[in-house]
């Protein structure tokens, strides 16, 4: 397992930025100083994730997304919960 989170990371599998073994690590993301649990996909070079908007689905049946700008942290949580029982 690496120590480097994913500077670009998507939640679909058929996308070419999918990686899951980050995901089982579990990856949290700040954006614009809060904590968000709705991300589809993040950028943190270019500052913008994508969420999901609302129920809609497009004809494929996946959910629409909305891209947000902004700053964006991400974070491995299982590192974060390591440091929090340490201290």
């Amino acid at each position: 397992m690496t120590s480097e989170i994913p500077d670009r990371l998507s939640i679909d599998p058929s996308s070419p930025h999918y990686d899951a073994d980050a995901l089982t690590r579990g990856v949290g993301i700040v954006f614009k100083g809060q904590t968000k649990t709705n991300v589809e996909e993040y950028c943190i070079s270019e500052g913008w994730i994508r969420v999901q908007a609302g129920k809609s689905k497009d004809r494929h049946g996946n959910p629409l997304t909305i891209k947000l700008k902004g700053p964006v942290e991400a974070y491995f949580e299982d590192e974060q919960e390591a440091q929090a029982e340490k201290g």
